[in-house]
């Protein structure tokens, strides 16, 4: 199948203040955030991307805007992207929060974590792998399995599609990092997905407008140009 570019959207506002933003509205990226995204925005210039798209939120919006500013794809917005229902810990201050007894079990075994008027873990890790599955099918059957499109989303959802990518339960999800900005690769193949890179922010990816290979015994020889990790 054709390979997606998880990206997190860049530092906003909320992230500044130490706040859990979830899904208020209006949070907006600050000057360092803007400044993330047009990086981001032109080191997947490299890659011709055949769609973008994004959490309908403000920050992953205007994260997807700075990776169009260099493609000529479109933006889609998509419902099942958007950030985890935090419930009544949405807005707070996160040094309160980490004092929750909630907290600790939020990262030790997030499978058993429902928010207080909120989404479960489970719940928003079953939509973020199911609406990135999706997507990625419909990108092949229209553009071909060399297809490369990006996802623009937040934290956790990025981290629960890698989980899932690598076979890793949802407790041991928060084991991988998704910093703001970042860019993640998931290959998808007919058997499996390949995980090609974790949280980078360098590095160039002209590699990945490269056909894909499928999986081979003993590995395969890899990209002409390495992608190096963040």
């Amino acid at each position: 199948m054709a390979t997606v570019i998880l990206v997190r959207h860049a530092r906003s506002t909320a992230n500044t203040a130490g706040l859990l933003a979830g899904r208020t509205p209006g949070v907006e990226l600050d000057e360092t955030g803007r400044e993330q995204a047009a990086r981001t925005g032109a080191r997947l210039a490299a890659v011709p991307l055949v769609a973008v798209v994004s959490s309908p939120l403000e920050r992953c919006r205007q994260t997807a805007q700075a990776v169009l500013d260099h493609q000529t794809a479109a933006l889609r917005v998509e419902e099942d992207l958007t950030e985890c229902d935090y419930g009544d810990w949405q807005g707070g201050a996160l040094a309160e929060l980490a004092k929750e007894d909630l907290w600790s079990v939020v990262q030790r075994q997030p499978s058993a974590v429902v928010f207080p008027g909120g989404e479960s873990l489970v719940a928003m890790h079953a939509r973020a792998v199911r609406a990135i599955r999706r997507v990625d099918a419909a990108v092949e059957a229209e553009h071909g399995p060399a297809a490369v499109w990006a996802a623009v989303t937040h934290g956790d959802l990025v981290k629960a599609v890698l989980a899932d990518a690598l076979g890793l339960h949802l407790d041991l999800f928060q084991r991988l990092h998704a910093d703001p900005a970042s860019a993640s690769i998931v290959r998808y193949t007919p058997t499996q997905p390949h995980v090609l890179a974790v949280n980078t922010h360098a590095g160039d990816l002209s590699w990945l407008r490269a056909a894909p290979e499928g999986a081979q015994v003993g590995g395969g020889v890899g990209p002409a140009v390495s992608a190096p990790a963040s």
